[in-house]
């Protein structure tokens, strides 16, 4: 029976990644949100676009960015938890339209106290959360 790869293993795992839409690399994307200083935060969008300029395409994949940014979020906690420092600041990167990632390591619980900790407010929203003027938050030039 094969091994599981570890968070870590799989966000360096780049698969010959992007061919002719951009599918960008797990660490393209962790590169990214790595760039997110404190106080600041990106949504999914934000990342596509960075994304898909870099590779000179008028777009980046919506899911495969999505993932990396979930893979990403997983192994900053391994690192965290290793004892490891400057690992990805992923609880930064929001969903397209400001809102929490529920499946981001802790939940929303964990995410939300984070970004409040960064100085952001966080708001319910129906049955999910948003960072309330998430607009004005936005790290650019990524």
């Amino acid at each position: 029976m094969k091994a599981r790869k570890s968070w870590r293993e799989k966000l360096l795992d780049s698969k010959d990644l992007p061919k002719t839409m951009v599918i960008p690399a797990p660490v393209e994307v962790d590169a990214l949100m790595r760039k997110v200083p404190r106080g600041r935060i990106v949504t999914i969008h934000e990342l596509r676009e960075a994304l898909a300029r870099k590779h000179g395409t008028m777009i980046a994949c919506p899911m495969t960015t999505g993932i990396f940014a979930w893979i990403a979020a997983y192994a900053a906690e391994e690192e965290i938890e290793a004892g490891g420092r400057g690992a990805t600041p992923w609880w930064r990167t929001l969903k397209t339209g400001g809102l929490l990632n529920a499946k981001y390591p802790g939940g929303v619980a964990v995410q939300r106290k984070r970004l409040e900790e960064e100085g952001h407010t966080v708001a319910k929203k129906g049955r999910d959360f948003v960072v309330q003027g998430y607009e004005k938050a936005i790290a650019r030039n990524l």
